[in-house]
C-alpha cells in the first residue's frame, strides 16, 4: 500500500494541495484562486469561507486522485500567509468580518496611536516586531472596534482569533482544535518571544481578550484529526510560509539564508537560539519550535513582489501571462527605468507605510517592454535592500542565497539577482520549498524522516554566479536607492 503526505499551503492568492509520497517526492499539486477584495484604497481583503471553500476543494481533488484512495495518508501539514486576521463566533463558527489581509492598510493610524505610548522600544525587544499595520494586532483591534457588539463577545470568550492556519484548523477539525505555532504567533505582534506567551502588556494596549487567542503550539504537534473519505488523518505541523520554505529548504543550521519569491519576497536567515539585534530594523521571529526547542530567525519583508508582476497582467493588462517577463526582459535593452511597487508601503529597511508606487527614468522612447522588465527587476534590488541589512546586522558575509518560489523560475531574473547581489543564487530542483517543509514537518512529527534525511533529500538545479562587475553593481543600486527615496512618505500620516 502506498503511504502519503498532504500539506495545505494556504497563499495570498490561491490555495493549494500538494501530495508527497513517504520518499519526499511530490506527485501531484492542486491550486484554486480566490478573490482579492479592495472596499477602500489601501484596504485589502479575503471573504474567510472563500479561503476555506477553495482550501477544502483542492484537499479533495487530491484525496480522489486513484492512487491515493487506494493508499494511506499518514499525515497532514498546513502551511500560510501570515499576519492575515480572521476573528469568528465561537458557536457558530461563522466569520464576523472579512480576513483583513497582511497587505491592508487601514490600521496605520492605530500604530500611530501605539508609538505615540511609547511602545516601540518594547514591542521591537519582546514581539521580535517593529509597530505597522503589516501584523495581527492591530486587525485585531480594528475588527473588534468596528464590528458591533464584537467587543462585548470577545470578552465573553464567544469569539475566535486566528490568523489562517488557526481557521483552516478549526474547519478541518469541525471547531474541536482552536490552535497555532510559535512561528505563526510571533507574526502577530502580540506574542512573546523571550517568554513564549501571549504579551500582557500589548494586549492591554490594544484592548484585546486573552479568551479570543488560540493555544501555541511546536510546529510539528498534534493539532488534531481531519476526517475525509479516505479515513481520519493527523494534522501534525503548522507553520508559517516563509518559516516552512526556510525549513523545505534545509536552512538548520546558523547563518543560512532563503529568499521565497512569491507574492511578496521574504529572506529569512537562520539565528538558532540566539534572538540577533538588528539596528537596519530587520524582523526577529520564530523560525520554528521543535521538541520543546526554538530556533529564531532574521527576516527582511518585500511586500509587493509576485504582486507586482499580477499587476502587470491584471492592472496593466501589459502581459497575458508571468512567464512572458522573461523573454520581455532578455530581449528588451535597458533604459534605465526604475519601477519602485510600494503599492503597500515599504517593508525593510524602510518600514514605511506611507510609500507609494512609483516609476522613474521616463523618456519618450520607454515602451511598455521597459516598464515589465523594470518591475521585474524590482523583485531584485528589493532583496538586495534586505540581504544588505541581514549581512550587516548579523555580522556574516552570505556566499550563496537559496531561492524557492513561483518567481525563481525566471531565469532573467534569477541572473540579475545574482548580480545586482554579488553573491551565487542558488535554485533547488524543488522550488515548492513552502510546501515541501510544510510535509517535512509533518513527516518529522510522525517519525518518517529525521532532520539528517529531510537534508539529504534537497537536490539542486541551478546555480547562478555573478557576472557582472562591482562597477556595475554601483552604479545601478545608486539609481536604486535614489528612486526609492522619491517614493517614501508620499502619503502624509
Amino acid at each position: 500500500m502506498s503511504k502519503f503526505i498532504i500539506a495545505l499551503d494556504q497563499g495570498t492568492t490561491s490555495s493549494r494541495a500538494v501530495l508527497f509520497d513517504d520518499k519526499g517526492t511530490c506527485l501531484a499539486i492542486k491550486q484554486k484562486e480566490f478573490p482579492q477584495l479592495f472596499p477602500q484604497q489601501a484596504w485589502v481583503e479575503h471573504d474567510p469561507k472563500e479561503i476555506w471553500e477553495s482550501q477544502e476543494a483542492v484537499l479533495k481533488e487530491v484525496l480522489e486522485l486513484p492512487e491515493v484512495k487506494l493508499g494511506e495518508v499518514l499525515a497532514m501539514g498546513i502551511t500560510n500567509q501570515r499576519e492575515t486576521t480572521v476573528i469568528w463566533d465561537r458557536i457558530t463558527g461563522e466569520p464576523i468580518y472579512n480576513a483583513l489581509v497582511w497587505q491592508d492598510k487601514r490600521t496605520a493610524p492605530i500604530c500611530e496611536e501605539l508609538r505615540k505610548q511609547g511602545l516601540v522600544d518594547y514591542c521591537k525587544e519582546n514581539t521580535g516586531l517593529i509597530i505597522d499595520s503589516y501584523f495581527s494586532a492591530t486587525k485585531i483591534k480594528w475588527i473588534l472596534d468596528h464590528v458591533e457588539g464584537a467587543r462585548e463577545k470577545a470578552e465573553r470568550g464567544d469569539l475566535c482569533f486566528g490568523t489562517i492556519d488557526t481557521w483552516l484548523l478549526w474547519k478541518l477539525t469541525n471547531g474541536k482544535s482552536h490552535a497555532t505555532d510559535y512561528s505563526n504567533a510571533s507574526r502577530t505582534m502580540i506574542y512573546n518571544i523571550k517568554d513564549l506567551q501571549w504579551d500582557e502588556k500589548m494586549l492591554t494596549a490594544l484592548e484585546i481578550p486573552k479568551a479570543i487567542l488560540p493555544e501555541v503550539k511546536d510546529s510539528a504537534s498534534d493539532f488534531g484529526i481531519y476526517e475525509s473519505s479516505n479515513g481520519s488523518i493527523p494534522i501534525t505541523a503548522m507553520i508559517g510560509d516563509q518559516q516552512s520554505a526556510l525549513f523545505g529548504q534545509a536552512c538548520f543550521e546558523k547563518g543560512m539564508a532563503k529568499n521565497t519569491y512569491g507574492t511578496g519576497c521574504f529572506l529569512l536567515m537562520n539565528t538558532g537560539a540566539e534572538i540577533q539585534d538588528s539596528p537596519s530594523g530587520l524582523l526577529n521571529t520564530i523560525a520554528w519550535g521543535l521538541d520543546g526547542k526554538i530556533t529564531y530567525a532574521l527576516e527582511g519583508s518585500v511586500f509587493v513582489a509576485g504582486a507586482a508582476i499580477q499587476w502587470l497582467r491584471d492592472g496593466l493588462q501589459l502581459i497575458t501571462d508571468a512567464k512572458d517577463t522573461q523573454a520581455i526582459a532578455e530581449t528588451t535593452i535597458d533604459k534605465d527605468v526604475y519601477v519602485v511597487p510600494a503599492f503597500a508601503g515599504l517593508g525593510t529597511p524602510y518600514w514605511d507605510m506611507y510609500s507609494r508606487g512609483a516609476i522613474f527614468g521616463l523618456t519618450r522612447d520607454t515602451g511598455k517592454d521597459h516598464i515589465v522588465k523594470a518591475t521585474l527587476e524590482s523583485l531584485a534590488y528589493q532583496s538586495k535592500d534586505v540581504l544588505d541589512a541581514m549581512q550587516k546586522d548579523s555580522g556574516i558575509q552570505l556566499k550563496k542565497l537559496q531561492v524557492d518560489g513561483g518567481a525563481c523560475a525566471n531565469n532573467y531574473l534569477m541572473q540579475f539577482q545574482a548580480d545586482v547581489l554579488g553573491v551565487a543564487i542558488e535554485r533547488p530542483e524543488m522550488i515548492e520549498s513552502t510546501a515541501i517543509g510544510a510535509a517535512y514537518l509533518a513527516a518529522f512529527a510522525i517519525g518518517l524522516w529525521s532532520m539528517e534525511e529531510i537534508h539529504e533529500k534537497r537536490k539542486i538545479d541551478k546555480v547562478f554566479s555573478t557576472v557582472k562587475d562591482a562597477t556595475w553593481r554601483a552604479a545601478k543600486s545608486k539609481r536604486w536607492d535614489e528612486a526609492v527615496k522619491r517614493t517614501m512618505n508620499w502619503v502624509e500620516p
